[in-house]
C-alpha cells in the first residue's frame, strides 16, 4: 500500500524559519501549494493526503502565517515580492526544480511573481480564485484602491476592520448558500483567527494587504507571461465568490486560450466545500498533459 503520510517540517531560509508540509514521493510530479489569506498550509491537508499516491506535494506557510516564524523579523520587508523571493529560495533549499504551482488568493501575487521570474520551473498553473485581471476586482475593492493611492488614518481605521474575528469567519462563509454552510470546516477559520490575533500581527497583515497595490499594478506583466510562455492552466472559481468576481474567469482565455475553466457552486474556498470536484479536476488536468511537460525540467524555458 502506498503511504499517504504528511510530513511536517521546518527549514531556515534567509534566517527565517519556514514551516512546510510535504507528502508523496519526489520522483512523482510535484505541486507547490501556495495558500491564501488568512489561512496556511493546513488548507491543503486533505488534498495532500488524497494526491500523495501519485504526486509529490509541498505546502509552505509564509512568514507570519501558520507555523512559520512569528513575529516576522523587523528587517524583512513584508511584501508579496519579498515573500515570493523567499519561497523561491525555499524551493532551491528543498531541491524542488520543476512543479505545478497552485495559486489561491494571496498565493497569486506570491506565485505569479515566482512564475515571471523563474518560468523554467513552472510545469503548469492551477488557479483557485487567484486574481490576475482587473475584471476580478469589483466595486468592493474601490475603497481599498482609493486607500492605496490616497491613504489617511480615517480610511485605514475603516478598512483594517476586515482583520477581525468576524472578518476572518467571512472568508469562509461569505456568499455561500445555506446548503453549503455545513461543508465548511469550522476549525480552519478558528485556527486562522488564533494566529492572526497574536500581538503585532494585525498591523503586519494590514501592511501586507496594502502591498496588493503592487500586485494590482503587475497585472499586465502576468498577462504577458501567460501569452509568452503559455503554461498549461486550470482555473477554478466559485460562482458565489465575494472577493474576486467571477467575471475574471473568462479573462484567462484571452491570454491562455487552452486554459481549462471551471465555475463551481461554491464561494472563496471551493477546495473545502467542493473537495471531490476540485480533486478530480486537478488529477485530470495533470494526467492529460504530455509526460515531457510533467517530468522534464528543461521542457519550458
Amino acid at each position: 500500500m502506498l503511504s499517504r503520510q504528511i510530513y511536517n517540517r521546518t527549514i531556515k531560509v534567509d534566517g527565517i524559519d519556514l514551516f512546510y508540509r510535504e507528502a508523496g514521493e519526489e520522483k512523482n510530479p510535484s505541486l507547490l501549494l501556495l495558500h491564501g489569506f488568512p489561512t496556511s498550509s493546513i488548507a491543503f491537508k486533505n488534498l495532500m493526503i488524497a494526491m500523495s499516491d501519485q504526486y509529490h506535494l509541498v505546502a509552505p506557510d509564509y512568514p507570519g502565517f501558520g507555523f512559520s516564524e512569528f513575529p516576522v523579523p523587523d528587517n524583512f520587508e513584508y511584501t508579496f515580492g519579498n515573500i515570493s523571493a523567499l519561497i523561491n529560495k525555499f524551493t532551491l533549499a528543498i531541491n524542488l526544480d520543476r512543479f505545478f504551482i497552485y495559486l489561491h488568493d494571496y498565493g497569486a501575487p506570491i506565485g505569479l511573481q515566482l512564475c515571471i521570474n523563474h518560468p523554467e520551473k513552472i510545469a503548469g498553473i492551477i488557479v483557485q480564485s487567484g486574481n490576475a485581471y482587473r475584471e476580478g476586482m469589483g466595486p468592493e475593492w474601490d475603497e481599498y484602491i482609493d486607500y492605496w493611492y490616497n491613504p489617511t488614518p480615517v480610511k485605514k481605521n475603516k478598512l483594517i476592520k476586515f482583520l477581525s474575528k468576524e472578518g476572518i469567519k467571512n472568508q469562509y462563509f461569505g456568499g455561500l448558500p445555506e446548503e453549503a454552510l455545513s461543508k465548511v470546516s469550522p476549525e480552519l477559520w478558528m485556527l486562522d483567527w488564533e494566529f492572526l490575533k497574536r500581538p503585532g500581527n494585525i498591523e503586519r497583515q494590514f501592511e501586507l494587504n496594502c502591498d496588493f497595490k503592487t500586485h494590482f499594478e503587475m497585472f499586465p506583466v502576468y498577462q504577458e507571461y501567460f501569452r509568452n510562455h503559455q503554461p498549461p492552466a486550470l482555473v477554478i472559481w466559485g460562482k458565489y465568490e465575494i472577493f474576486f468576481s467571477v467575471k475574471e474567469v473568462s479573462c484567462y482565455k484571452r491570454d491562455l486560450p487552452d486554459a481549462q475553466i471551471h465555475i463551481l457552486d461554491g464561494g472563496h474556498d471551493v477546495l473545502d466545500t467542493h473537495f471531490g470536484e476540485v480533486l478530480m479536476l486537478i488529477r485530470d488536468f495533470i494526467n492529460d498533459l504530455p509526460k515531457t511537460n510533467t517530468f522534464d525540467p528543461n521542457a519550458v524555458k
